[in-house]
This record gives structure tokens, sequence and C-alpha cells, in this order.
């Protein structure tokens, strides 16, 4: 009898566990649905304003700016690494940071890392990696500010020549079921499409107040757009990874409980067979006794 009541502790627990991982994984859908919302647009808008970039940027090269001028050599990178603001998430986490690894173990460049997320302060200190710089309080669903905050301390580190080059490195959001690591470049400014830039003649556009005042517009903004849409991908990712995770969980709780209710039934089943020998026993041993 004590192993049914253990049994049957044990099925009331991984209950309980199953209904703060369903729990989770709504929370999750809520936020992933929310932050998609999100990045439908500025993607977009991303996309739409690079396109501009890329048709000046394939220009005969009368235009300058500093965010958009190549140095040589490359003496000090920066690496964004983009990661979530906590555990629970299946492999997410653990992916980007193994990605960012191996990028710095190829590295023969000096380079620094500015994080972007809460995760794991401890195990980012341990990994051997250069961090300059903590963005830890990026909320669920990433706002402007926040991008701008970030950008404007990227681009400062670029301006004043303390870093030559800026990698963005992050889950690239393939679809809910799905996000692969990439590190895309994001200064010095870089042609994001030649194939479609060269395929609109600048010469043919016009361009109002003038050409210059268009380039010195769209460059900051394009930068901001891209940190912004960026930080809206990896929290995609991570509410994505979350939820996958917690469904996975809840469905090893399901099973598990199957398992733990067969066994109770058997339990069950040997207490009662041994209650009723015990009856059939005694009532033997009496008859004998008459």
């Amino acid at each position: 009898m004590a192993n049914v009541k253990a049994i049957d502790a044990r099925i009331k627990s991984i209950h309980n566990t199953e209904q703060i991982t369903k729990a989770m994984k709504m929370v999750a859908a809520s936020k992933l649905r929310k932050v998609q919302s999100l990045l439908g647009p500025v993607r977009s808008f991303t996309e739409a304003s690079a396109y501009i970039l890329d048709t000046l940027l394939v220009d005969d090269g009368s235009l300058e700016n500093i965010f958009a001028k190549k140095r040589n050599p490359v003496k000090k990178l920066c690496y964004v690494l983009f990661v979530g603001n906590r555990g629970l998430c299946g492999v997410y986490n653990s992916s980007i940071l193994k990605f960012m690894e191996d990028i710095a173990s190829n590295e023969t460049r000096d380079y620094e890392v500015v994080v972007c997320g809460g995760w794991g302060r401890d195990i980012l200190e341990r990994s051997g990696l250069k961090i300059s710089k903590y963005f830890s309080e990026i909320s669920d669903a990433p706002t402007k500010s926040q991008a701008l905050d970030l950008s404007y301390y990227l681009q400062d580190l670029f301006e004043s020549g303390e870093v030559d080059e800026v990698q963005l490195v992050y889950m690239s959001f393939v679809s809910a079921l799905g996000q692969k690591p990439v590190a895309k470049q994001l200064l010095p400014v870089k042609i994001h499409n030649e194939e479609v830039a060269n395929t609109q003649a600048s010469g043919n556009i016009i361009f109002s107040p003038n050409k210059n005042e268009v380039f010195e517009y769209i460059i900051s903004r394009c930068i901001n757009n891209r940190v912004y849409c960026t930080l809206l991908e990896a929290k995609c990712g991570e509410h994505s990874s979350r939820m996958i995770a917690m469904t996975s969980a809840s469905d090893s709780t399901n099973e598990l409980i199957g398992k733990l209710q067969i066994e109770l039934n058997r339990a069950r089943q040997a207490a009662i067979t041994t209650e009723i020998n015990e009856i059939v026993g005694g009532a033997a041993a009496l008859r004998k006794k008459k």
C-alpha cells in the first residue's frame, strides 16, 4: 500500500509540473505573436530602406559617410551577441553561444563582445569571450528606445575608432519551428543586395532636397532599423524555442504519467491480490481449526 501512495504522489507532482509547462507554453506563444506583429512591419521597412541605401552605395563614389567607409586594415572588431533573457528555451542560448565561441576561436584579430540579453552571465563569463559590455535590460518585446540605445552605442564605438567593424551575431528567425545562427555585418554599412541595387540607376531618380542629404538621413535610419529588426528577430527565436521546449516537456509529462498510471494499477492489483490471499489463507486456517 505504501508503494501505491508513493506512485500516486508522484503522479500528482508530475500533473503540477505539466500545468506549469502548459502555462509557460501559452505565455511563450502569446509573446511570440506579439513580437511577430512588430517584426513584420519593421522588417519590411528595413528591407525597403536598405534597397534605397544600396542604390546610393553603388553610385559614382561621390557620397561619403563615416559609417560607410571601410577601414583597412581592420584592427579590432565588435561582435554583438544576442542571447535570451532566461533559460528553459531548449538549445537556443547554448547554440548561439557555441556559434560565437567558434567565431572567436578562429578570429586572429583583436575583438570584443557586446552581449544583449539577461541569460547566464556566469556562463558567458566562463566561456572565455572578451565581453566588454552587457545590455541585459532587453524586454521580451523590445522597444525602439532599447534598440536606439544599443544602436547609438555601437555607432559611437565605430565613429570614435575604438572598433573598425561591427558584426551582429544572432539566431535568424526562419520560422516558428526553426532558427539558424548567423553573423551579419552592421558597420561599416555595405551593399545589402548588390544584384537588386544594380538594377536601379540612381541617375534616373530625383532626390529631394539633394542626394547627399538623403544619403546622410537614410544611412543612420538604416543602421537603427537593422539593430531593431535584429532585436525583434532574436526575440522571436527565443519565444518560439521556449514554446517548442515547453510543448516537448508537456508531451513528456503525459507519457510519464501514462507509464506511472500503469505502474499504479499494477501496484493496486498486487495489493488487492495480497489482501485476497490473506483473507483466503485466514479462512482456510479457521476451517482447519474447526
